[in-house]
């Protein structure tokens, strides 16, 4: 019998509304869009409309496999296998202490709306602070760098009404997701065409022509790594022509931190920043008047511009011109998000005070701490490998692939082969998982319920969603959050969610679970399941006046801020944060990108996906590839003060000259690239965690990597 099932894609963050064709309740047979949604009206992406592939893909795993004494994987049945991890987990418990164990959330494992809240409350329930995710190699800064700046308690203005929009680094028409008030990905060509109808004035800083770049009024084509330069420049403009908000800082800016912002920001002339951002004066000029003058609009950063050198100091800087330009909720207004999953239909018009940007627990190793409820996954590799008190011992890996993500591969492979013990959730055999001691086999989103956890932040509408289970079969997989409960069933610690303790000695179900994860919601789960689908015009979080006792202020130039835009002033480029190498054998700047058809490591196994292309090419500007001798097709060796790694070239005149693109996370666990046409190569090889590092948040420089890069032929890839 085939039935017609609602649902919402869970490969990315958008969770866009999907109709699901079933035969006998086993089968997908079709996948598609659903046009009745209000508020996607149908949108899906290439990758959501492979789920059919996924899920039937004769090479996902269907039970829990164990590594044998001969390096080979045999299958085990799910409970044997929670036993014998359970057992090993309290034995290194027992010997090392709690912070021995350490779990890592990868991007796939984020979509999973109970599995991270769970994972992250069994560490709390046997004291471990030893949990880690994706979010550290990746936008560390849009937390850290709102808590030392201090945040509004109503959030920025609205997208949907917003006059301008300023994008560093991002391209959510590929990316489908953006920051908070930005664009988004709920049909986000349609929304662009309609907020530029009304008037909506598009300001893009980025290395490249992205696809959002091609909608911009100003395109400001920066030298990658120079994002800092050019923000200070716009802001030392802003100030010294009194084109701030003068009447909101006075009220919510620390004035003497503002005195110093203007004086440090003065230093970056509009001349002296074109030279080194290699942009025109008079565009950067045009770009502070334009957002300035607003009046409604905010400023928001990317992936990139986070990766690359002195990201925290480029995320504050971005913050701060929402903050000089006064584009917070006000009262009486309300917010276009939903924040349904959280508690408290009401906000203030007031700051909440600065603070320290990682009051997480400390690591051992540069002096580093994390952010709040997480450590910094860009400092594990250490935390693995340096002996002594602390060490991790055991890992466990839920939705990520550390292996081709983490900083450092030539560390990662060293530091993974250094544990105990490792396991790894995943339904394919990646290239972390060749390395696990045990693999678990996950239900895939269609066969668990779930609710839009990360894209309630980010709505701009008060919209929801839920999704049931679609699909069910007879393999022993389970969903995440039935390891972690295992365990700690096995091991006797409670997990302690909002809802109040999980009974684990119960048998629970996703739903049972999603009523006590989210159990401190505004919109109870109850009415959840009834509003599928849902905008709830009547429902939003009101602006309420501040608290007249509250004197927080933002803190737009402490004294750290200061120090690094200092720093920054007297560099020459951004390269000179990684002081170990001549400079002049590395030209060329290595950024990343996004791709329509792949999220980081996934993407290529499946057929439909793999049509589109089998590697992450190597993006040239045509005009170095004459220099290079070099045409489409041919081979790019790409080496960096780290490592080299292999490309496959493809010319790109919308690439600025003298600067490569490729995606991250491809690749696999060999060192060497003989089959990078067939399956890419891993920029993370280029990376070094041990200098250049961000001094806030720890992150490597992993985008506007100084490289050389050298035409090769077929013979040479293999006779390396």
């Amino acid at each position: 019998m085939l039935e017609t099932k609602k649902t919402f894609c869970r490969i990315c963050h958008a969770a866009c509304p999907m109709e699901i064709d079933v035969e006998d309740g086993k089968r997908i047979v079709a996948v598609r869009g659903d046009r009745t949604d209000p508020l996607f009206e149908g949108y899906t992406c290439i990758k959501g409309r492979q789920l059919a592939d996924q899920f039937h893909s004769p090479s996902r795993l269907r039970s829990p496999l164990k590594k044998t004494t001969a390096g080979t994987f045999e299958e085990m049945a799910s409970e044997e296998a929670l036993d014998e991890i359970a057992e090993r987990l309290q034995v290194i418990t027992e010997k090392y202490g709690p912070r021995s164990v350490a779990t890592y959330i990868g991007t796939g494992a984020y979509q999973n709306s109970i599995g991270v809240p769970v994972a992250s409350a069994w560490h709390e329930g046997f004291d471990s602070p030893s949990f880690y995710t994706s979010l550290t190699i990746d936008q560390p800064a849009h937390r850290s760098s709102l808590l030392r700046l201090g945040s509004w308690e109503a959030g920025w203005q609205n997208f949907t009404d917003a006059d301008v929009l300023l994008a560093v680094g991002y391209n959510p028409l590929v990316s489908s997701y953006g920051p908070a008030s930005g664009l988004q990905g709920t049909n986000p060509f349609i929304r662009l065409r309609e907020a530029k109808k009304r008037g909506l004035k598009l300001i893009v800083i980025d290395p490249r022509r992205s696809e959002l770049a091609t909608q911009a009024d100003v395109w400001l084509q920066v030298k990658p790594g120079e994002d800092p330069t050019l923000l200070a420049s716009m802001i030392g403009h802003i100030l010294n022509n009194d084109l701030h908000d003068m009447s909101f800082c006075e009220q919510y800016v620390d004035q003497v931190q503002l005195s110093r912002l203007k004086e440090a920001c003065s230093a970056f002339t509009l001349n002296y920043a074109a030279e080194r951002c290699a942009v025109s004066s008079s565009d950067i000029k045009l770009a502070a008047e334009m957002f300035a003058s607003g009046p409604k609009g905010t400023a928001g950063s990317g992936t990139g511009p986070n990766m690359a050198p002195h990201g925290t100091l480029m995320e504050s800087l971005v913050l701060t011109l929402n903050v000089l330009c006064g584009r917070v909720l006000r009262e009486g207004e309300t917010l276009e998000s939903p924040y349904m999953l959280f508690p408290g239909d009401t906000r203030r018009a007031q700051v909440t005070a600065p603070s320290n940007p990682t009051p997480g627990a400390p690591h051992r190793v540069r002096g580093l701490s994390g952010l709040p409820g997480e450590m910094l996954t860009n400092a594990l590799n250490d935390e693995i490998l340096l002996e002594g008190d602390g060490q991790v011992r055991a890992l466990i890996v839920s939705g990520g692939n550390p292996v081709q993500a983490w900083p450092d591969q030539h560390k990662t492979l060293k530091a993974l082969g250094d544990l105990e013990l490792l396991v790894v959730i995943d339904h394919r055999m990646t290239a972390t998982a060749q390395l696990a001691d045990y693999v678990i086999a996950p239900r895939l989103q269609l066969e668990r319920e779930d609710v839009p956890n990360v894209m309630d932040r980010r709505f701009p509408a008060v919209y929801t969603n839920y999704a049931e289970r679609v699909i069910y079969s007879d393999d022993d997989v389970l969903n995440e959050w039935e390891v972690f409960v295992g365990i700690a069933r096995r091991n006797k610690t409670k997990i302690k969610l909002p809802g109040g303790d999980l009974p684990i000695n119960e048998d629970l179900t996703d739903g049972i679970v999603i009523d006590y994860v989210y159990g401190n919601a505004r919109l109870p789960m109850s009415r959840w399941r009834e509003n599928k689908r849902t905008i709830h015009n009547d429902n939003p979080i009101k602006v309420l006046p501040g608290d007249p006792k509250n004197d927080a202020r933002f803190a737009v130039c402490p004294d750290d801020v200061l120090e690094e835009l200092s720093e920054v002033r007297v560099e020459h480029s951004a390269s000179e944060l990684l002081d170990t190498f001549d400079k002049s054998l590395f030209p060329y700047l290595l950024v990343g990108r996004r791709l329509k058809h792949a999220l980081n490591s996934l993407g290529s196994e499946l057929p439909g996906l793999a049509r589109v292309a089998t590697t992450n090419y190597v993006y040239v500007n045509p005009d170095d590839l004459v220099e290079l001798g070099a045409t489409a097709g041919d081979l790019l060796k790409i080496t960096s003060p780290r490592s080299s790694v292999v490309g496959v070239i493809e010319s790109d005149p919308d690439i600025k000259r003298g600067v490569v693109s490729m995606s991250h996370s491809w690749g696999d666990i060999s060192l060497t690239d003989e089959k990078v046409r067939d399956i890419g190569s891993p920029t993370n090889r280029l990376v070094t965690s041990d200098v250049g590092y961000d001094r806030i948040t720890g992150l490597p420089i992993m985008s506007a990597i100084p490289v050389n890069i050298t035409a090769i032929t077929e013979d040479q890839l293999l006779s390396n």
